[in-house]
């Protein structure tokens, strides 16, 4: 099978393919991103995304002034124009509105992939095409790859396993991968580290941002409960497997699926874990680790960024980020919908989440998770 990685930033770099938006968050990645289509011979342009809008900054947040100021100087350092695009509102109604309800039916959203599918790889191509612009770059940690055999562009993950990010781009569509570039995809984080050492890059040793840009401290309760009035909130009963009350709570919002700290119940034998929220009812079900374990799960809203998939087939699975890829056979179903059959039961099926499918390094697509099965 003949693929190649694409587009290879030296071949490309010629014509009407010269100009590339270059997303620049202030960190390393996207700064050596930038850098290298520089060195490869490309027309860039740097543009930063407003999103949450953090006027002071938090420590490992992003969004903050000295993202945007580390940005224009990465800019300024390259020689290439830089702007800022101004996305809050935006964000705020494709991103933190749909977190927020999404936490109210009980469910546990991954914020990262809504902001990577409907403003990084949609409004930021908008903007890319009014520049007259053929590519979008972006820090991402994955590779792009064109299979001449089947005519199509595929996603694999990025040479950095530990870095790798191909778990937020499932739903990015042929137009999408044809005409955007990944250029530390290839490369570890300390390649990565010593390419913008040796550039002299301010942003060389810059600390990694955490994930959810918009919740600095990480306690998502306290988020909700500041941005919302009290009577969204639905409290209710814990209760075990049996639908023995175990004691109270204040609202759903403050439980994802396998959380075990934080359930304001205690004096029981063993540790024990969420393992159903009922939204309707506020009722919270908790029960040991291995009454959590689940065979399988249900997903909608199914990308098959490989191609069209109609017949069942066995790959690797990842329920979440972090979650280690494990064996499942997957049985698509009607109206974009599959169902997941693991090969040993896992714990903690998140409704809300992604579930992506992978055959080896090669993502072959991923749906929204709907619950357990």
């Amino acid at each position: 099978m003949s693929r190649t990685e694409n587009p290879h930033l030296a071949a490309q770099a010629a014509g009407n393919d010269r100009r590339v938006l270059a997303a620049l968050s202030g960190g390393v990645d996207s700064a050596v991103a930038a850098a290298l289509l520089v060195e490869a011979g490309y027309e860039v342009i740097a543009i930063s995304m407003l999103l949450a809008g953090t006027a002071e900054g938090h420590e490992g947040s992003c969004c903050s002034i000295d993202d945007f100021q580390d940005a224009r100087r990465v800019a300024e350092q390259l020689d290439i124009p830089y702007y800022v695009l101004n996305l809050k509102d935006a964000f705020q109604s494709r991103v933190i509105d749909v977190f927020s309800e999404e936490y109210l039916r009980g469910r546990t959203p991954n914020p990262c992939l809504l902001c990577n599918r409907d403003l990084k790889f949609d409004l930021l191509w908008q903007r890319a095409r009014e520049l007259d612009a053929a590519y979008v770059a972006t820090g991402h940690y994955a590779r792009i790859r064109y299979d001449a055999d089947t005519a199509r562009y595929q996603l694999w993950r990025g040479t950095d396993r530990a870095k790798d990010q191909s778990y937020f781009l499932f739903t990015l569509s042929q137009a999408q991968l044809a005409r955007t570039l990944f250029p530390v995809g290839q490369l570890t984080k300390a390649q990565v580290r010593d390419k913008a050492d040796a550039l002299g890059l301010r942003v060389a040793h810059k600390p990694e941002s955490q994930d959810i840009c918009f919740v600095p401290d990480g306690n998502y309760a306290r988020f909700l409960e500041q941005r919302l009035s009290p009577e969204r909130f639905r409290p209710g009963a814990v209760v075990d497997q049996t639908g023995q009350q175990l004691g109270s709570h204040g609202g759903i919002h403050r439980f994802t699926i396998g959380q075990r700290r934080g359930l304001g119940i205690g004096g029981l034998a063993q540790p024990v874990y969420v393992s159903n929220i009922d939204a309707h009812t506020g009722r919270v079900t908790v029960g040991t680790k291995d009454q959590l374990q689940t065979h399988g799960l249900r997903a909608k809203d199914v990308s098959w960024v490989a191609g069209d998939q109609s017949q069942e087939l066995q790959a690797e699975v990842k329920i979440r980020y972090r979650h280690p890829p494990v064996p499942a056979r997957i049985v698509p179903g009607p109206d974009a919908t599959a169902t997941v059959w693991f090969q040993h039961t896992c714990p903690g099926v998140s409704p809300g989440q992604a579930v992506v499918f992978y055959a080896g390094d090669h993502v072959l697509g991923g749906g929204w998770i709907e619950g357990g099965v």
